[in-house]
């Protein structure tokens, strides 16, 4: 899986209860896609933290190539019925 430095030096030591193997399941099978004006692109998928009963939306956004993750969080205003 390819990360930028980004994710690696400021996103994962911020949020360290991200899962790497979350965001490569979420790419390979999202929810919802959706590409940004600046070309990147954003995946949404369910993933469920151990310990907790219900599942959390993730949001996972990529450069343009679809795969080198830039930022990963959860995402509490994702609704599954938006188009």
């Amino acid at each position: 899986m390819k990360t930028t430095r980004y994710f690696e030096e400021r996103v994962l030591p911020k949020r360290p209860y991200i899962d790497r193997a979350w965001c490569a399941e979420i790419i390979a099978a999202p929810l919802h896609r959706e590409e940004q004006p600046d070309g990147r692109v954003r995946f949404w998928g369910e993933v469920t933290r151990p310990g907790e009963a219900k599942p959390r939306i993730l949001r996972v956004v990529t450069l343009t190539d679809g795969e080198t993750i830039h930022n990963a969080f959860f995402d509490r205003r994702f609704r599954k019925d938006q188009p």
